[in-house]
């Protein structure tokens, strides 16, 4: 009997772990899914992370070791920090036009504001004082923390995922310029290193049904409690900025990354959706862009043609630097609190959160929730009160497992066009 394909797999966990979830709170069991399934979504995110930082090194350290030219090393990179801004500054713009449209914030009545203000204010007051941090620092302080002091410290957490690429960046880069002789054997080990790491992936990949269906069973309880209605309404009072932020994601990945694909690619769609889908089902799962990595990385080399040579050095970066969905909700977030609060955005204010919004994006941490952090500092920026972010800490979680799926198709559509410029595409 033919084995059914691992995305079909994701697929009837995702559908089982919804409908199990909803079981659990109807019948007011929620504390079971607590103690006895959440536990497993959790051991399947730990196994991801682990793959995550020496996939990183190892992958990042061969393909550019496999360069050979240095020259050629500084070509693609340019070209992938070039395209992948441009496409966080059309990530923002599209949204900053959406959610004008649609004004979403102008539905919110007081009384819900005041409540999920009440409701959420330890969580405000926590993100508020992480961006603050950030925004005491001087201005190149996110350059200086690019660099590494410690290059094992910082392989210690995916949050510092920026600084493991840069060490990886200079290593290969130096092993490039070291005499063949020498170079050779390190060369060998790292080429050898990183085929064992695909197959520890392909490992962990066999548990991801048994690990999405944990994960979104939980994700229902964690909402609802044993209280469906409850979720039902809260959904229903952010309904509309919802739809608002799902409109510009959909928009990029079924119009612009098409659009991007068939101009400078001249690249089939189908293909390119089949052959992401493992990876965007399991971004959607964990709202993690450095925890599915590892399966974007072979996704993209095994089933869109792009040598691994430029995937271990695209795919990395832009897991950390290119965060198209992210940036567009962050667009849309800023202007719907906007508008709850009564506030008219011109557009020089609306140009700021532009350029705020995209600065703000390079270098995230590739984790769960680390956009509404960045969020701060955008609407510290508009000069929009801060304490507007309780209004949508309901359905973030649910609008960050979108946008990752925005974050990690966005990567690979570039990974694809960078390989097709350079001629190493395989059609």
């Amino acid at each position: 009997m033919k084995k059914l394909a691992l995305h079909w797999q994701i697929i009837i966990g995702m559908t089982a772990g919804v409908v199990f979830g909803l079981i659990l709170s109807f019948s007011g069991n929620s504390t079971f899914s607590q103690d006895w399934i959440k536990p497993f979504g959790t051991i399947f995110i730990n196994l991801l992370k682990m793959i995550a930082v020496p996939l990183v090194l190892v992958s990042l350290i061969s393909g550019i070791a496999s360069l050979k030219d240095v020259s050629k090393l500084s070509r693609i990179g340019s070209k992938t920090i070039g395209i992948y801004l441009g496409t966080t500054v059309l990530a923002v713009s599209l949204g900053l036009v959406v959610v004008n449209i649609i004004q979403p914030g102008k539905y919110f009545s007081t009384e819900q504001r005041e409540k999920f203000k009440e409701q959420y204010a330890n969580k405000a007051t926590s993100a508020k004082e992480d961006a603050g941090k950030v925004k005491t620092q001087g201005p190149l302080q996110p350059i200086v923390d690019m660099f590494p002091s410690n290059v094992f410290q910082a392989a210690t957490s995916n949050s510092d995922m920026l600084q493991v690429i840069i060490f990886a960046i200079m290593f290969g880069v130096a092993l490039v310029l070291t005499k063949p002789e020498s170079a050779e054997p390190v060369k060998l080990f790292f080429a050898g290193a990183n085929d064992v790491m695909v197959g520890l992936v392909e490992l962990i990949m066999n548990f991801a049904p048994l690990g999405v269906f944990a994960l979104l069973s939980s994700l229902i309880v964690d909402f609802a409690g044993n209280d469906p209605a409850a979720a039902l309404e809260l959904f229903a009072a952010l309904g509309l900025y919802s739809i608002s932020v799902l409109i510009g994601l959909a928009m990029m990945v079924w119009v612009v990354y098409p659009l991007l694909l068939k101009t400078f690619a001249n690249y089939s769609y189908k293909r390119f959706t089949k052959g992401m889908s493992p990876a965007q089902l399991l971004a959607f799962s964990t709202s993690s862009s450095a925890a599915t990595l590892p399966v974007t990385m072979e996704q993209v080399e095994k089933e869109l043609g792009v040598p691994h040579e430029l995937c271990s050095f695209i795919l990395p970066i832009g897991a950390t630097v290119n965060m198209d969905g992210t940036s567009l909700y962050q667009a849309v977030a800023t202007v719907f609190i906007a508008q709850a609060f009564g506030m008219d955005l011109g557009f020089q204010a609306q140009l700021g959160i532009v350029v705020t919004a995209t600065l703000a994006s390079i270098g995230s941490a590739a984790v769960p929730g680390a956009g509404m952090v960045m969020l701060v500092i955008v609407l510290e920026q508009a000069g929009i009160p801060l304490e507007g972010i309780a209004l949508i800490f309901a359905v973030d979680r649910i609008l960050d497992m979108c946008r990752t799926v925005v974050n990690v198709t966005g990567d690979a559509c570039v990974a694809v066009i960078i390989a097709k410029t350079e001629g190493q595409l395989t059609e």
